[in-house]
């Protein structure tokens, strides 16, 4: 993008929002749809770049897609998937990490998939060899070839033991993927059970999947040798719901995200209530505001789920430079996550980053050089500032600073958030928010 977004601060969001589906499911569901034989409908689907970028890739991949931006909904008709051009991939993936999950339902499909190099948020170390690792596991072969990885399973997928020494989203919904129509039995142990998760095996199991989750992070998988189609309505975005809490706070106003819901954010909730905010929840949604009083400091650590999650950390470190005291915060998730906060000094907060594990037990950053804890001294008033954003979540949390900061900001790279914040432009003014966009 190459408009600078200018934003006048210094007073309070008022007003009422809506969050559709998650990011972070919708994309997903999107891709199981090839695994199926039949059609499937997706609902409440945010009109988000990332939902673009996959509406794409299933297209050159010979999927018929058709959505409806204002209802929501997203039809996918998979018959006639048929292998897309490395070139075409690269070209509509952009920045994208998704196209790693195409390859389980492909290789089903096709007997191959191609990937080009994978982008994403500059956030931490996610390198793809874990997913390629998985694929392996199943019986794939990996070819790494200059224009990208080509991979073909000769013999077919089979099931396989496999555990995650972290639980990763992305390698478990890898697992998901490939496993569902795999021959035999899959067991993966050290799985995440983040809520997306959960709403993805929901989806697969409409599709006729045999999904088993425990209680000890283990998911049972029996393969399936075909699919049909789905209809489901994705899950709220608990993460946007979250960051539009801490602009409530930051700016000392009310936001009503309608869609919130209580059961996914329970995590959230807790530390937004010790942290000094209000809230109301209700039926259809919740109101996040600012009580008048003095916000608290705290101490955090981020974590898998059902810890807090990482993607509420960078919104909330805002909302703590208003705080009353010094805040401590350890980040366990992505070791590069703090880089964001050097803006947010230029804009008078004070925080210190720091490598050492703070506030918390040890974690595996905790022997590295990565600054991944950090000491938030408050409240200290923001001014305005040039800022460029880093990635999804940090340039979002740069918006809510300044919002909540004195003067005006100019937002350089704020097509980022596009990525993963529906329709952010009106929702700021529906809560009565100054900005401009130009050309840079």
């Amino acid at each position: 993008m190459s408009s600078t977004f200018h934003v006048r601060g210094g007073r309070p969001l008022d007003g009422e929002i809506t969050v559709r589906g998650a990011k972070n499911l919708v994309s997903k569901a999107m891709v199981a749809s090839l695994l199926g034989e039949e059609p499937s409908v997706l609902r409440s689907v945010p009109d988000i770049s990332d939902v673009r970028i996959v509406s794409d890739l299933l297209r050159i991949h010979g999927v018929k897609v058709d959505l409806d931006v204002e209802a929501g909904v997203l039809q996918m008709d998979p018959s006639n998937v048929e292998k897309a051009h490395v070139a075409d991939i690269d070209a509509h993936a952009g920045s994208s990490r998704i196209p790693i999950l195409f390859c389980g339902p492909l290789l089903h499909r096709l007997g191959e998939a191609i990937i080009p190099d994978l982008g994403g948020c500059r956030i931490g170390d996610r390198p793809i060899n874990y997913h390629l690792d998985v694929l392996r596991n199943f019986g794939a072969v990996v070819d790494k070839r200059e224009m990208g990885i080509h991979i073909t399973a000769p013999d077919g997928l089979s099931g396989a033991r496999i555990h995650l020494e972290y639980p990763s989203v992305g390698a478990t919904e890898q697992v998901l993927l490939t496993a569902v129509r795999a021959r035999g039995t899959t067991e993966l142990t050290g799985a995440a059970v983040e809520p997306e998760i959960e709403d993805l095996i929901a989806v697969l199991q409409k599709m006729g999947a045999i999904i088993s989750l425990q209680t000890d992070r283990t998911i049972i998988i029996e393969g399936v040798e075909s699919l049909g189609g789905y209809e489901h309505t994705a899950l709220p975005d608990r993460i946007e719901a979250g960051s539009w809490a801490c602009a409530a706070l930051v700016t000392g106003g009310s936001v009503t995200v309608r869609g919130a819901q209580q059961k996914p954010m329970s995590t959230f909730l807790n530390i937004f209530r010790k942290v000094g905010g209000g809230m109301d929840i209700r039926e259809d949604g919740i109101r996040f505001y600012h009580p008048g009083t003095p916000l608290k400091a705290i101490a955090l650590e981020t974590d898998v789920h059902p810890g807090f999650m990482t993607d509420w950390q960078q919104p909330l470190v805002v909302a703590l430079t208003q705080a009353d005291g010094i805040s401590i915060l350890h980040e366990t998730v992505y070791e590069n996550r703090l880089g964001f906060t050097s803006a947010l000094n230029n804009m008078g907060a004070r925080i210190q980053v720091y490598r050492d594990c703070l506030g918390g037990s040890s974690c595996r950053f905790g022997r590295s050089n990565f600054n991944h804890s950090a000491v938030i001294s408050g409240p200290t008033p923001l001014h305005g500032a040039d800022i460029t954003v880093p990635d999804l979540r940090g340039g979002f949390s740069y918006l809510i600073a300044a919002l909540g900061a004195e003067g005006v900001s100019s937002i350089r790279g704020i097509g980022l958030i596009d990525r993963g914040y529906e329709s952010f432009r009106e929702k700021l003014t529906a809560l009565g928010a100054e900005f401009w966009e130009d050309d840079a």
